[in-house]
């Protein structure tokens, strides 16, 4: 039967209406992405020359800037959304109807390993780790913006402008809408329960209750998220709650290569998605990162657009035992 849920971290409705999986057109599998181009490739070992200088590398060997060698490598966006040095537009009469400013921030690519591949997943779980520790690394050189927004998007259909395995950092000097909303929902829930952590708490009773829980290790619990908003949507929450992803402590590295795995298993390849890192912003007194996972299989259409609720055709308990089984 379909039901209305109310995602606790973020407080956004979805319809979980499984019984559509079955209408016409219903199944869900990843397309194979097509080949990596290693000739084409901008961010492929030895063409270093093809992106801008890089801010940050990872040499175990030691080496030049801008030379082979590396085995995570960041650099500026070369088309960046944000910058230090925007400019600032020209006032409107009326600011209140068209209020505009100036696009500071900055713009990072971090390209996760050398090897031509398109997925995470298929990089391997020490190359995530060593990819991650970059991500946090970067989030750290930008603890001065209001919030920092780290994804990865996977194919062309994710969003993918370029197919190998990178990841893009946006610090922005503003914290987005939705994350000053879950903000608001740790500290609101703090106050209510004296002191508790929202998704410390909600990791607890996922585990104790087990029906979504997809695995766990000794770092972090991955699982399918109650008000799951989209089909095998998935999130990785830290075992002991810590504000930011950018401190000390566990990454979930080898958590989330399962999981992408665990994905490409269940639906014949690995499927365009979308990823990010939620951390603290500025302001937080109470608050858990976490780490949300996207798959691409359906189309966003009126509903989700139109009136932004989210129509989910498969139910996150189906998901998490689904991707429970090894097979």
């Amino acid at each position: 039967m379909a039901e209305v849920r109310i995602d606790p971290l973020t407080g956004l409705r979805a319809i979980v209406a499984g019984d559509r999986a079955r209408r016409p057109g219903g199944e869900l599998r990843a397309p194979e992405a097509p080949p990596l181009d290693a000739e084409t490739d901008p961010f492929a070992e030895g063409h270093e020359d093809r992106t801008p200088p890089e801010v940050y590398a990872v040499r175990p060997r030691g080496g030049e800037p801008d030379t082979p060698g590396w085995t995570v490598r960041v650099v500026p966006n070369l088309y960046p959304a944000l910058s230090a040095d925007s400019p600032a537009p020209e006032p409107e009469a009326n600011p209140d109807l068209f209020w505009a400013g100036p696009a500071h921030g900055g713009h990072e690519v971090i390209i996760n390993a050398p090897d031509p591949v398109t997925s995470l997943s298929d990089l391997t779980p020490e190359q995530v780790v060593a990819a991650m520790e970059v991500w946090r690394e970067r989030i750290r050189a930008h603890r001065d913006a209001a919030y920092v927004h780290l994804i990865v998007n996977e194919q062309r259909t994710a969003g993918a402008s370029l197919p190998h395995t990178h990841a893009q950092l946006y610090a922005l000097d503003f914290v987005p809408a939705q994350i000053a909303r879950e903000r608001e929902r740790f500290g609101a829930y703090a106050t209510r329960t004296m002191g508790g952590n929202l998704l410390g708490d909600l990791v607890q009773e996922e585990v104790r209750r087990r029906e979504r829980i997809v695995a766990i290790d000794e770092e972090a619990v991955l699982m399918a998220p109650f008000g799951a908003r989209l089909p095998f949507q998935l999130m990785i929450a830290p075992r002991v709650p810590r504000q930011r992803f950018e401190d000390d402590g566990p990454l979930a590295a080898h958590l989330l290569h399962d999981a992408l795995t665990r994905l490409a298993r269940r639906l014949g390849a690995s499927p365009p998605l979308n990823l990010w890192v939620r951390t603290a912003p500025r302001g937080s007194e109470h608050f858990c990162w976490r780490i949300d996972i996207v798959p691409r299989l359906t189309h966003l259409a009126g509903l989700e657009l139109g009136a932004g609720v989210h129509l989910n055709i498969v139910a996150p308990e189906l998901v998490a035992a689904e991707l429970r089984d090894p097979k």
